[in-house]
């Protein structure tokens, strides 16, 4: 197929790559062979870092898996990773692939219910999971078929007069302290009785790494089988797009959760094969301690979603800090703003290029170029061995011309095998080695293309198709607006009709009438919010996307109501 999109490369950025055959940990072992003293992750703390080098992860790794091996842990075994963004999890992702098993990350924002569900659905006999949530795995298990729970209590990293504090003052307090049930283990009593010789699995590419659940393109929660093939397909990918990527010469901003597919890639798997450090942010919306960490450890490169980079650019005090160490940053997840990305490069002086990836494709797929032309409203075009096109929405089957709006579909190495036990929602997905993304989108003359939105988010009114994306990005151009999102809400006449939910700057104030006139010459009368209302805050996840759906159904429930 024609690539138009290949002569608007970076210099240096290769049209396709050789990829190595070898699982994902080879990596990290090879991080610590040819820089065992590299830092490899710090851990903020108030009185001090802590912090690990390549070749003392590597150890702590093999131990760990050396323990689960001897737990019972065979090829291809599902292993719940149930961690927030601290060493812990990276010796614990590392150490479940060593073993030969499945990671299976659980968001650390799961009520017990979708804890549940998440166990019995992969199957998971062991759980490497925080202290502060070991009572809800303790909740779940006589449900589940959990046999081997691993304990990690946060302070085991923490640095000694933190680690004291924390013990005196918040152990207790914040719940994090907890006696452990008869059989269930503690983590540093395994990594103290175990060697540190690397474990006797042969582990390959087309092996299993990841169960990783996602929505989908349909909603319904299910686990992507993601191969060790595709996700070192995807981080060389990462590597090739940054072509002066130097080698243990990054740091990484470690801010958004490793959990998710985003961070645990982009961030963690990525900086593991170029020997980077990671600076450990274990709650993201925690401002101050982000800006103070970027002030002290002088990232160069962030990945991060949009409200992350909003949040920077509005902080109050921000020009305390010195934020010019970082160099490099793809925003995902949500459509960055332009305002935000040109506020957010005065700051830095680096460059901010908005992506594009899903969790079927071990995520990253498209981006803008880190130093060529940068398109406001686009995604970018294929990273190297990517392909991608705009296809009917009716069937899927017709291949549709420049500029015409159908759903965006894609080929990768990094394409994931299959969804765990649902051969009907893997037809969907999967359709002769295309990976259909649910999203809508058009590709313009050189190949850049542009998200429209969802098909699900799409909005009906009145016979005519409404995009929340396109009225979210005006609104996002209003001077006192901070944050919005829209949704279709029932209408009687319409079907469905327009509302925005609006945060406004700290100290403005605005009306309905100001917001609906602003959007007046900017949008068709028929998509002009009918609806406005001013929150606080918007419903996020933990990676700091909008929940439209969320809003949608607080709507829904105050209707019937």
């Amino acid at each position: 197929m024609e690539k138009p999109w290949l002569k608007f490369y970076d210099e240096g950025v290769p049209h396709a790559l050789e990829y190595r055959e070898v699982p994902l940990h080879w990596y990290l072992e090879e991080s610590a062979r040819k820089y065992p003293d590299t830092i490899a992750t710090i851990l903020p703390g108030k009185f001090g870092d802590t912090k690990l080098t390549y070749k003392e992860i590597d150890e702590l790794v093999n131990r760990l898996a050396n323990a689960l091996v001897d737990l019972g842990v065979k090829k291809g075994d599902r292993v719940a990773l149930y961690v927030p963004n601290c060493p812990q999890f990276i010796i614990g992702y590392y150490a479940i692939l060593k073993a030969g098993g499945a990671v299976v990350a659980t968001s650390t924002l799961y009520s017990p219910r979708e804890v549940e569900h998440q166990l019995n659905d992969s199957g998971a006999e062991t759980v490497i999971v925080l202290s502060l949530f070991y009572p809800v795995v303790k909740q779940v298990q006589p449900k589940t078929k959990v046999k081997n729970v691993i304990v990690t209590n946060i302070k085991e990293h923490l640095g000694g007069m933190d680690r004291f504090l924390f013990t005196l003052l918040k152990e207790k307090k914040e719940g994090h302290r907890v006696e452990l049930a008869g059989g269930d283990l503690w983590l540093k009593d395994l990594l103290e009785k175990y060697p540190a010789d690397h474990p006797q699995v042969e582990v390959g590419p087309d092996d299993i790494a990841l169960f990783q659940y996602t929505g989908g393109t349909t909603g319904v929660p299910k686990a992507a089988m993601v191969l060790h093939r595709n996700l070192v397909a995807n981080v060389q990918q990462c590597s090739a797009w940054l072509p002066d990527v130097r080698i243990a010469g990054e740091s990484h901003l470690a801010a958004i959760p490793l959990f998710h597919i985003f961070g645990m890639v982009t961030v963690m798997a990525w900086a593991v094969t170029i020997a980077a450090p990671m600076i450990l942010i274990a709650n993201p919306r925690d401002m101050d301690a982000l800006l103070k960490a970027i002030n002290k450890y002088k990232p160069t490169l962030f990945m991060g979603v949009p409200t992350m980079y909003n949040a920077i650019n509005s902080h109050p005090d921000i020009a305390k800090y010195d934020v010019k160490s970082i160099r490099a940053c793809i925003s995902g997840s949500a459509a960055l703003p332009s305002a935000v990305k040109q506020r957010f490069e005065e700051l830095t002086g680096g460059k901010l290029v908005e992506g594009f990836g899903l969790t079927e494709s071990a995520v990253a797929t498209f981006c803008n170029p880190m130093y060529g032309m940068n398109v406001e409203g686009s995604i970018g075009m294929p990273m190297p061995d990517v392909e991608g096109k705009i296809v009917d929405l009716e069937t899927g089957t017709k291949d549709l011309p420049l500029g015409e709006v159908g759903e965006l579909v894609l080929r990768s190495p990094s394409v994931m095998k299959e969804y765990w036990n649902m051969p009907e929602e893997t037809q969907i997905a999967l359709r002769e080695g295309w990976l259909y993304t649910g999203d809508i989108a058009k590709m313009d003359e050189n190949g850049y293309f542009y998200i429209v939105d969802r098909k699900k988010d799409m909005i009906i009114a009145g016979g005519f198709n409404i995009y929340p994306r396109e009225v979210e990005d005006v609104l996002y151009e209003h001077p006192k607006i901070q944050e919005a999102a829209v949704a279709g809400i029932p209408d009687p006449k319409r079907g469905e009709t327009v509302k925005a939910w609006v945060v406004l700057k700290p100290g403005e104030t605005a009306t309905v009438d100001d917001i609906r006139d602003f959007c007046r010459d900017k949008l068709a009368k028929y998509k002009i919010p009918y609806y406005v209302e001013f929150r606080d805050e918007l419903p996020k996840t933990m990676v700091g996307k909008v929940l439209r759906r969320k809003l949608a159904e607080e709507e829904a429930t105050k209707q019937e109501q």
